[in-house]
């Protein structure tokens, strides 16, 4: 998978766990929003999206906060005691601004994916982000279909 080559080969952060822990919230969820709008993105294209149009519409249905509510919750049984404190983390810190298109509630559930995102990024957990990426995957295609 393209995530596992991209953190084995350019990755290459000498963050130790207790710095990754100690990062703020919103810094992890930041850097996770990014990877998993980039995991989305590849995997639209992959999977025969070649409209610029379509493939940003596709990516929006994924990325947007109500998708991301879903996916928190539907993984849940799948998370560790570790990732849903990191999830709790991400989703326990106030927002400074929500978007017009999402409630509140989806909004704290969507930073605390993106704060996990970030956190496994980090930590190098280049499986289990395989995990959750395909898994995120297929929870919202399901949901489209």
């Amino acid at each position: 998978m393209w995530i596992v080559d991209l953190l084995n080969n350019v990755i290459e952060n000498n963050y130790t766990k207790n710095d990754i822990v100690q990062m703020p919230p919103l810094a992890l969820a930041w850097i996770g929003d990014a990877v998993f709008e980039v995991f989305i993105r590849e995997k639209l294209i992959c999977d025969g999206g070649r409209n610029v149009k379509q493939l940003h519409r596709g990516a929006i249905s994924f990325v947007k906060a109500e998708a991301q509510c879903k996916i928190v919750r539907e993984l849940d049984e799948y998370f560790t005691e570790e990732e849903k404190g990191v999830i709790r983390r991400g989703r326990n810190v106030a927002p400074h601004t929500v978007p017009k298109n999402a409630s509140i509630t989806d909004y704290r559930y969507a930073t605390g994916f993106e704060t996990l995102i970030g956190y496994l990024y980090f930590m190098k957990e280049t499986e289990r982000l395989a995990f959750v990426f395909n898994k995120a995957y297929e929870i919202i295609s399901n949901m489209k279909e």
